[in-house]
């Protein structure tokens, strides 16, 4: 296929593909899919070899947030039955991410709901930084606390922070549509502000919310522009109690298209698989590995995710690595700017208050949310759920971890 040589040439060269061609990648048929994995998998490994970075997430504060995102299940007026409970204390935290890292992962994400942090709040999250540095060496510590203020993401640098999270979640058309407490230009001035303080930043998007590939198009572009070290993609996973339960719009296809689409658009970032990939990518897992270079390892923010051991199992079945301590994430010409993490410099993939390091949850580093019940047996074949009818089996509430006295999953 004449488009997926084109954008596998404009990959290796760090070229912008056209909308065009970008939306083109979205509209392939499911028969060409294999094909466009195969494609946007040569831009993956001449970047990033077979190397799969994990990533941990640590909610500091659950629930009671104030804004109104339609997403998350942490929003004003949520009626999903998440834990909820204020800041863990620095030692709770650490012990937390203490459990991510011995299961492999090479960063934490250190999540808070909430509009933004006050002073006594950056005040307390750099003390848990500290204490996470201070008891694991190497460890790349990501911020995700929502909208920053003049000053507050150079405090987190200086207290250790590596990167800083904030997505931008859909296109700056529809924003509106889905947030009305903060605007899509005051996610862009946090990104801004990482940036500036010279943290690596994250940022990503949400798929699913029944926006158009014109849409997706927008959001992906845009990041580009902002130039992010590393973009996560979340699959939204329609929390029961939240505004946009019902919609289903994903199957396991679509996520791969979209995954594909990003790394054409962001060739030499960290595409990070977030919230929802066991909901929506399902069996089609292993796949995606093909697409991004990063995932989340365990649970998510409010939810539960695949088992840690299955995660690592699936990453050596389909022939990947797990990303070293030691091993540098991005490419050589990304890298030595932004704390050792990744430079935001170069012709990256640039960006969000809430979804996290990859979440769409208020805030959340990481996931939006979602995740597949850790543990769950695949139906049988005579009970197997139809794969047009939704997969509300699989979205289960986070009830060990943080904020628990349950053993985290890692």
């Amino acid at each position: 296929m004449d488009l997926l040589n084109t954008l596998v040439d404009k990959g290796l060269r760090r070229e912008l593909p056209t909308r065009e061609e970008a939306l083109a990648v979205l509209a392939t048929s499911d028969d060409d899919l294999l094909d466009v994995v195969a494609a946007a998998g040569k831009v993956r490994r001449h970047w990033f070899g077979r190397r799969v970075k994990l990533n941990y997430l640590v909610n500091l504060k659950s629930g009671l947030c104030p804004e109104d995102c339609s997403y998350c299940s942490q929003r004003l007026g949520s009626k999903a039955d998440i834990l909820k409970y204020t800041w863990l204390k620095p030692d709770e935290a650490s012990q937390a991410a203490a459990a991510g890292l011995a299961g492999g992962a090479k960063r934490v994400c250190l999540v808070a709901s909430g509009r933004g942090p006050t002073d006594r709040d950056v005040d307390r999250v750099s003390e848990t930084i500290k204490a996470i540095k201070d008891q694991n060496e190497g460890v790349e510590v990501c911020a995700c606390l929502g909208l920053l203020s003049d000053g507050q993401a150079d405090r987190l640098r200086e207290a250790g922070a590596d990167a800083y999270n904030h997505n931008l979640n859909t296109s700056e058309g529809t924003y509106g549509d889905i947030t009305t407490t903060h605007t899509y230009a005051d996610r862009v001035d946090t990104v801004q502000k990482a940036h500036a303080a010279g943290l690596s930043a994250c940022s990503g998007l949400i798929a699913g919310m029944g926006e158009t590939d014109e849409d997706l198009v927008d959001v992906v572009y845009s990041l580009r522009e902002l130039d992010p070290d590393s973009v996560p993609v979340n699959f939204l996973i329609p929390f029961e109690g939240t505004p946009l339960a019902k919609e289903w719009n994903l199957t396991p296809q679509r996520c791969l298209r979209i995954l594909a689409m990003v790394r054409f658009v962001c060739p030499d970032v960290e595409v990070r698989i977030a919230g929802g990939r066991e909901v929506h990518l399902r069996t089609m897992q292993p796949l995606a590995l093909h697409l991004a270079n990063s995932i989340f390892l365990g649970d998510y923010l409010t939810s539960e995710g695949q088992a840690g051991k299955a995660d690592l199992e699936m990453i050596a079945d389909a022939g990947f690595e797990v990303e070293g301590a030691g091993q540098v994430t991005l490419p050589e010409h990304r890298t030595g700017e932004a704390g050792g993490c990744g430079s935001h410099a170069g012709t990256g993939c640039g960006p969000g208050a809430d979804a996290g390091c990859g979440s769409h949850a208020e805030a959340g580093c990481g996931s939006h949310e979602g995740g597949g019940v850790c543990g769950t047996a695949s139906a049988s074949p005579a009970t197997a759920t139809p794969a047009d009818e939704p997969r509300t089996d699989l979205v289960a509430v986070r009830r060990r971890g943080a904020g628990t006295d349950l053993a985290p999953n890692a």
